[in-house]
């Protein structure tokens, strides 16, 4: 609608038409308003706003919020939002109060705000009371069960701390850190547990473990904090650890805290101290002085993008804005708590402006409480969107180190991927598939700048100085002194004392090793008494160090720690020898059973061998079977000693026997000269063999009476008559003076002894092992690894075993000695591949024989069949040519001519060789006249019939 004046008068008539415009104006105006206004009311919703309005968050929730509103009021028609802001300093109680207010008098119909997680769960309590819903703004310690239940109106916007616990238990790892301390700010009424057990669970996943934890009251409840926070931190010095974890603190605690900390040296080398994000987040805001003494720890930060086009805006609005509320603050740039209050009051926008669209005149809690969970926008902290009752995406952490008057980027990590150096982005996000993380923050390219400008990574353990030197307790009294010994005569003063032996040499050469790094002041502590009281000294932190000949334990371990062990450990009873009685049966002893077994095994297979390929051939092997197997056995014996006298006459059997008669000459000449050695080498025996007979006698035994074999032979083997020997040298005496019968030594013990007296005892029976020798430290401490490391590079390089060589040299009586009773049986073992050998020549051997005949056979059947007929007739003929010869040589002939003729009609005919025709035809005797010619005749039996051949 347009309005148009037209001035046709000068004067007081134009002053009249000016009035007459402004107000046909005014009027037009007014009535557009009054229309607006009845066709879609601006209903008002209102918001009340809990924060603490004194802390640097709380500062940039409300500017963040009002931001958010105005954004919202901007663009909304039918609602606006009214937020109404209650300062509460971080008190409970005054929550509560401002709650009940809120929703009382204000008629709220949704609040947030709460920096802690105990003010928003009784700000639940309320709302869930007056069906308000309410929006925190603190992480829960962990991931509450039944949260829905207990709190039906509560909605985290954070996440709760799990995540940021994971993300510094991963930082302990990546360092092998074993032992942290917790410090915390406590709630107002104390009890505040529930992260420090989230905590504990975390590091026992990466091998590591709470030693203590300092809990600071909060710092409203407190008139004098520097003083209270200066006794609590003097008691840090009590502990072991160096690793020092901020969970949670204002940020004027932990101004005390650093400042303190600084003064009594926890912030020098070796000191580590890793902040978590409720103080980490502020560091951009915090002045010089709190990043001095704070030099080189490590912080976590919540990451969020920093160049997309929401936050730029957002940005030159809070700066704007809080330059006008807040002109004290000279840091204008918006932190996380800025953007999480933000995406708060954008989440409420969001849901009312969905159920604005419905035309509802009144928006009901339960319909805004459905719509903010069901919220999925992309905020300035990152996507927003829930699961259940709690947010769904996975927060990324920024890990940062502070060095020179702020702080330096060193990488990122999130439970997703693991550490990376930087991150991925498409479309202004980050992609977390993209990545290929690390599992050690020792892979990143980012140096961490420690504590003390120290230039490799901290132990995170309280290490000895000159002014308080390691204190290092060793046996003052023990039963072989070639590990330690301790000169008591040499000085009054025992610290005095200098200690010799096989472990002090070895501790010397690993502080040679570990110079390269750092040094170890030290002072050795002789203890008289047992290796039990002396390992109860490191638990209760009497000493640093135990260095000596302590056997690891399993109940050892379980509150100190060990080094790799640097000698082997096992139990073993040692017993005196006596002279072995000779016997009936020594000759049987060169070889053992199996042995024996093998060895006659052979010897019947290659008899059997022999007399198949001989027996029909050769006539020293002819005769009954009975004589045939008396013969081949008789010449398989007799070829033992060389003595056989019948002859082979098949290739076949000669390779058979020079096979074996080698075998026979390596065996006699073993079994002679193991034989001769039991015979005129003294031989000793023990005189106890198994502990079995002990526990049957109750026979007296003997051991160390201050190390743990005393209590493992009650305990496990269950013997009863146990004498103490505290000293090697009484061993003898007690052995021959018959008060013990055995003595139960350690492997190492075992081996010194048997060398000094390796003439009279021997060790019998089973080793019972057990973990082997090594140093003990305190629970965790990082030098144990150190040393651990140090004995295995001792080891490589042969310098371990140049000091037993030194320490545990044999004597001059035994150097040259033998342990005559030591002599064993001959085994199977080193003789199996000659008995092989034989075995496989016997039978391939005997394959080829076999399989000659075979060939023989089929090739005389085929020649059998074709000329059957003609044998017969030739047969004949030969009968008749016969008889003359016959008649001419005389009756004797005949005889034999008859015996021909019957054995022709008999059908008891065998097989004969042509090559012994003497069978059945002898020779003239001398000068009788018979052709010069002579012809060999074999009859032989085919299959058609017989046959006679010349």
């Amino acid at each position: 609608m347009a309005f148009q004046l037209l001035s046709y008068r000068k004067g007081a008539t134009a002053k009249c038409g000016n009035l007459l415009f402004l107000v046909i104006k005014s009027w037009f105006f007014i009535s557009i308003f009054l229309i607006g206004g009845a066709n879609g009311s601006n209903e008002s919703i209102d918001i009340g706003a809990i924060i603490d309005v004194d802390s640097r968050a709380g500062k940039e929730q409300k500017t963040a919020m009002i931001i958010a509103a105005e954004s919202f009021n901007n663009i909304s028609r039918s609602h606006k939002i009214t937020i109404h802001f209650r300062n509460t300093s971080n008190n409970p109680i005054q929550a509560v109060s401002a709650a009940e207010e809120l929703i009382g008098e204000k008629k709220v119909q949704v609040i947030i705000g709460m920096q802690t997680w105990e003010q928003a769960v009784l700000v639940a309590d309320v709302g869930k009371r007056a069906q308000v819903p309410v929006l925190s703004l603190a992480s829960a310690s962990n991931k509450h069960l039944f949260m829905q239940q207990r709190w039906p109106f509560l909605v985290p916007m954070v996440p709760n701390s799990l995540e940021k616990i994971n993300c510094i238990a991963a930082i302990i790892r990546s360092y092998h850190w074993r032992k942290v301390v917790a410090i915390y700010e406590d709630n107002t009424y104390g009890g505040d547990s529930e992260m420090l057990a989230v905590l504990s669970e975390a590091l026992q996943g990466v091998n590591a473990e709470i030693e203590s934890h300092l809990v600071l009251p909060p710092i409203s409840s407190i008139s004098n904090p520097g003083e209270i926070v200066r006794e609590e931190v003097v008691n840090l010095l009590k502990t072991q650890s160096r690793v020092f974890v901020v969970l949670r603190s204002s940020l004027p605690l932990a101004t005390y805290l650093f400042r303190e900390a600084k003064k009594i040296g926890l912030m020098g080398r070796d000191s580590v101290w890793i902040i978590a994000d409720s103080v980490s987040n502020l560091l951009d805001s915090v002045d010089t002085s709190f990043i001095s003494s704070v030099q080189g720890g490590l912080g976590i930060k919540i990451y969020y993008s920093e160049e997309t086009k929401p936050f730029l805006d957002f940005t030159r609005s809070f700066q704007r804005n809080f330059r006008l509320e807040f002109p004290d603050e000279h840091h204008l740039e918006p932190g996380i708590h800025a953007l999480q209050a933000y995406d708060g009051i954008t989440a409420i926008s969001k849901a009312v402006m969905e159920l604005g669209r419905k035309r509802n005149t009144t928006i009901a809690s339960m319909s805004l409480l459905a719509k903010i969970r069901s919220s999925n926008f992309t905020g300035l902290t990152g996507n927003v969107y829930f699961h259940g009752e709690a947010l769904s995406s996975t927060p990324i952490f920024r890990i940062v180190n502070v060095v020179g008057k702020s702080y330096k980027e060193i990488g990122f990590w999130s439970s997703s991927f693991g550490f990376v150096d930087d991150l991925k982005f498409e479309d202004g996000k980050a992609n977390v598939g993209a990545f290929n993380g690390f599992q050690t923050m020792q892979m990143l390219t980012g140096l961490v700048n420690w504590p003390g400008e120290l230039n490799r990574i901290p132990k995170g353990w309280a290490m000895p100085t000159e002014a308080k030197p390691m204190k290092i307790g060793i046996p003052g009294r023990t039963s072989f002194d070639k590990f330690v010994k301790v000169d008591w005569t040499s000085s009054n003063n025992t610290n005095k004392n200098k200690p010799e032996g096989f472990c002090i040499d070895l501790f010397e050469e690993v502080l040679k090793l570990l110079e390269q790094d750092y040094t170890l002041p030290y002072d050795f502590v002789p203890y008289n008494g047992s290796y039990e009281d002396l390992v109860d000294h490191v638990i209760n932190k009497t000493y640093d160090v135990v260095v000596g000949d302590v056997t690891i334990l399993a109940n050892r371990s379980k509150y100190v720690d060990f080094t790799h062990p640097f000698a082997e450990s096992g139990l073993s009873m040692v017993v005196p020898v006596k002279r072995e009685v000779q016997r009936a049966w020594i000759f049987v002893k060169p070889f053992t059973v199996n042995m024996w077994i093998a060895t006659f095994g052979i010897l019947f297979y290659t008899m059997i061998v022999v007399w198949y390929m001989e027996h029909k051939s050769n006539p020293q092997f002819g005769g009954s079977r009975k004589d045939q197997l008396g013969t081949a056995l008789w010449f398989t014996f007799c070829s033992l000693f060389f003595a056989h006298k019948e002859n082979v006459e098949s290739n076949y059997s000669k390779a058979v026997v020079a096979v074996w008669l080698f075998l026979v000459f390596v065996l006699t000449s073993s079994y002679t000269a193991s034989l001769t050695s039991m015979l005129t080498i003294p031989r000793l025996e023990p005189s106890v063999t198994d502990i079995q007979w002990i526990k049957t006698t109750n026979a007296p035994v003997g051991c160390d009476g201050d190390s743990f074999v005393k209590d493992y032979l009650q305990n496990v083997l269950e013997l009863r008559n146990i004498k103490n020997i505290d000293n090697q040298d009484a061993y003898p005496g007690e052995f021959e003076s018959g008060n013990i019968s055995a003595a139960f030594l350690e492997l190492p013990y075992q081996k010194v002894f048997l060398k000094e007296h390796c003439h009279g005892y021997t060790s019998v029976g089973p080793t019972y092992r057990f973990g082997g020798l090594g140093f003990v430290f305190h629970r965790g401490s990082p030098i144990a690894r150190d040393f651990s490391k140090a004995i295995l590079t001792l080891l490589e390089n042969g310098k371990l075993k140049r000091l037993e060589d030194v320490w545990f040299s044999s004597s001059m009586t035994c150097s040259s000695s033998d342990d005559s009773f030591q002599n064993e049986s001959l085994r199977f073992e080193s003789f199996w591949g000659l008995y092989l050998i034989s075995c496989a020549t016997s039978t391939i051997c005997f394959i080829m024989f076999a399989a000659r005949l075979l060939k023989e056979a089929w090739k005389t059947g085929n020649q059998n069949n074709a000329t059957s007929r003609s044998r017969i007739k030739g047969a004949l003929d030969m009968v008749v040519e016969l008889a003359p010869y016959q008649l001419r040589n005389g009756s004797s002939r005949m005889g034999r001519a008859r015996t021909f003729a019957q054995r022709w009609k008999s059908s008891q005919w065998d097989l004969v060789s042509p090559a012994d025709p003497s069978e059945h035809f002898e020779d003239s005797p001398p000068g009788e006249n018979r052709p010069k010619a002579t012809s060999s005749l074999t009859f032989e039996i085919c299959p058609t019939g017989p046959y006679l051949r010349i």
